[in-house]
């Protein structure tokens, strides 16, 4: 499409231009004129946005399908969306995770943070997993898969097409793979421990990288310690500890194959003797590890995002707050409890509160001992608080 032939999209009156000029990146649906022509814009289709006045804002994608109506993809009203475009970002983002890391394992494209919006990309080695979330993405990912291939070298390409993001959006599920091939789980290196990843059919793109430095920190603990992870997934915080020198750890899954693949980390590591697994639900779990008498010196619990949007808040914070009660009188005195939450719509003080709620009805009390976040391969827009959505509390526990 060439520039000329860009249609225009306009804000209401009362929406707030400002923000958008200060680098807020969406436009909502109560926000946007939706007359028939921009109702008639293909889900994703390229528009110039104007404020009320008819001053360009920039460019942006825009799907009426979704309550974020508009994203805003460039500031110049005059950008080409093609290869060229897609491989100036990815340099960009290549740059910071080469500086960050010294093996090519990581995020390397967190969506709007990193100037594609709905757009997330781990690095596996050689081979890459992208998921693209929002309708844009989608009919740009030709061209976004050739820069990527341009940019990193990596011989494979895995579309991970699945995730609540992508049905927000209209946009249908699929996995597969657009270049190269995959034969197996990826194993990955990171804090001395290794996980397997399941790229094509594990949880998202097969592994959360986003906890590197909180597995990191829960593992400082670990020395010479019994640890309990709930919510393991490949063997995420349980794995780390036994790197970090734990005597034992006992992970928990409701998916046994992500626990199978927990113990081909815990083999490769030579670390099997000390680990064991338990599928089932969490919740069931730890109330049967209490009633057996069992204690840990760490116990961790990751849960998955009870709270994703507001709606789902309050019921989120008392499913937050039940982890905590029940895992309070599984740690040993002196002992640490890690909590984390990836819940957009729960801010670091609700999850705060609603933990150390929890802790108090499991009759201990507490000290707040660290405050982590997602690593620096997930940055943060900072007008976007949205993308600073995982948030990890490590307590210390008395009596």
């Amino acid at each position: 499409m060439s520039v000329s032939s860009y249609p225009i999209v306009r804000l209401r009156p009362k929406a707030e231009a400002r923000a958008i000029r200060h680098g807020f990146p969406w436009v909502y649906g109560d926000e946007l004129v939706t007359d028939r022509r921009t109702q008639g814009l293909e889900p994703g289709a390229l528009a110039i946005l104007e404020d009320a006045e008819r001053r360009t804002l920039g460019l942006v994608t825009v799907n009426t399908r979704s309550r974020i109506i508009a994203r805003m993809i460039d500031r110049d009203p005059e950008a080409v969306i093609d290869q060229a475009w897609f491989e100036l970002r990815l340099k960009r983002a290549l740059d910071l995770r080469e500086r960050l890391y010294a093996d090519p394992f990581y995020r390397l494209v967190h969506a709007e943070a990193d100037g594609l919006p709905g757009v997330v990309i781990d690095r596996f080695g050689d081979v890459a997993v992208v998921q693209p979330n929002a309708a844009w993405a989608e009919i740009h990912l030709e061209a976004l898969v050739a820069a990527l291939v341009a940019v990193t070298g990596v011989s494979a390409v895995v579309k991970n097409g699945s995730g609540r993001s992508r049905g927000l959006e209209g946009l249908a599920e699929e996995t597969l793979i657009l270049r190269g091939e995959v034969t197996g789980p990826v194993p990955v290196k990171m804090n001395g421990a290794v996980y397997m990843a399941d790229l094509i059919g594990g949880q998202k793109t097969g592994l959360f990288y986003d906890q590197r430095p909180n597995h990191a920190f829960a593992a400082s603990l670990a020395r010479g310690q019994k640890v309990l992870d709930v919510f393991s997934h490949v063997g995420g915080f349980g794995l780390a500890a036994l790197a970090g020198g734990a005597t034992s750890a006992l992970s928990v899954d409701g998916s046994a194959a992500a626990l199978e693949l927990a113990r081909k980390g815990a083999e490769a590591m030579g670390a099997s003797d000390r680990y064991a697994t338990r599928q089932g639900d969490a919740f069931a779990t730890l109330e049967a590890l209490a009633a057996e008498g069992e204690q840990f010196g760490v116990v961790i619990c990751d849960p998955p995002a009870f709270a994703p949007a507001k709606p789902a808040l309050e019921a989120g914070l008392r499913a937050y707050e039940r982890v905590a009660r029940l895992a309070a009188p599984l740690v040993a005195p002196g002992g640490i409890l890690v909590l984390c939450s990836c819940s957009h719509a729960a801010d670091l003080s609700a999850f705060r509160n609603a933990s150390a709620r929890g802790i108090g009805r499991g009759g201990r009390r507490s000290q707040v001992l660290y405050t982590g976040f997602a690593g620096p391969d997930h940055p943060v827009l900072p007008q976007l608080a949205e993308g600073g959505y995982l948030k990890a509390l490590a307590f210390r526990l008395d009596g």
